[in-house]
């Protein structure tokens, strides 16, 4: 919390390693633009980011904006909080998972049978050295799949891919499986719309629908209504591309959408199930 006091930290005291959530790290980035302050005299060089999916969209993001560079973390606090696997430096991918400590799996999470390495499915932990709280076969419902190839840092671990979703914030719309990530994914790659949005899934009758609340910068909201129309009918055909199915977009102006300093709130599920 206290963003602006964390900047002038930053500022004061050199810092050159910024830890936090993705999405705290933009909002951190948005109220430095607020302040006027000049990313490129800040000493940032590495950005630690965790405890929420993030996409390779919003590390680009990140990334330009802070000024840095952007490497994931991965932790449960049932098993040690965060330093359970992470990336290096030198590739940016995948998580090197610490396996003398923490034992990885992939399971299908409908029958709980073991995929076969480089498949996705739910990771799964054993732990090998927690001695007062040990776990087996710990189901962490964090959806995943682990790369055996060897890294360009050297480091032989086997690492596990960005995480795209988690069984239980997975939506089931009319049938078809959504990730917010996937949502995140498309946003994240068209020009002029901001890194922050919102699902919001209702129930008309006994139909589910899908709305999409996004910001959009302010030189776009302020365009014609036609612009802004063309590029509500894009980001819809390319999500139902991605997803197949059809959601209403709605496009909103900077500063909309509630700001988060832990984890983001994406989906709000007004279903009544």
């Amino acid at each position: 919390g206290q963003t602006k006091r964390q900047i002038m930290i930053m500022q004061d005291f050199g810092s050159n390693v910024l830890l936090s959530t993705p999405s705290y790290a933009l909002n951190i980035a948005e109220t430095m633009e607020d302040m006027g302050v000049d990313t490129s005299r800040l000493s940032l060089r590495v950005g630690i980011f965790g405890a929420e999916p993030w996409s390779e969209n919003m590390r680009e993001e990140v990334e330009k904006k802070l000024g840095l560079q952007a490497i994931d973390i991965y932790g449960l606090s049932e098993i040690i909080g965060p330093g359970v696997s992470m990336e290096c430096i030198e590739a940016q991918h995948g998580m090197h998972i610490f396996e003398d400590h923490f034992m990885p799996e992939i399971i299908d999470p409908d029958t709980g049978q073991v995929l076969p390495m480089g498949e996705k499915g739910e990771l799964v932990f054993t732990t090998l050295t927690k001695q007062a709280f040990p776990l087996i076969r710990y189901r962490t419902k964090d959806i995943t799949r682990l790369i055996s190839e060897p890294c360009v840092c050297g480091r032989t671990f086997v690492r596990m891919e960005k995480i795209t979703g988690r069984t239980d914030d997975m939506l089931i719309i009319r049938g078809v499986n959504v990730f917010p990530t996937q949502v995140e994914h498309v946003l994240m790659g068209i020009k002029g719309v901001e890194p922050h949005y919102q699902i919001i899934v209702n129930r008309e009758g006994s139909m589910d629908t899908m709305e999409v609340q996004v910001e959009v910068s302010e030189q776009l909201f302020s365009d014609e209504v036609k612009n802004l129309e063309k590029l509500s009918k894009r980001i819809q055909a390319e999500i139902k591309d991605l997803i197949g199915s059809t959601c209403k977009i709605t496009l909103v102006e900077p500063k909309t959408i509630q700001r988060s300093e832990g984890k983001a709130k994406r989906v709000i599920d007004n279903r009544k199930i």
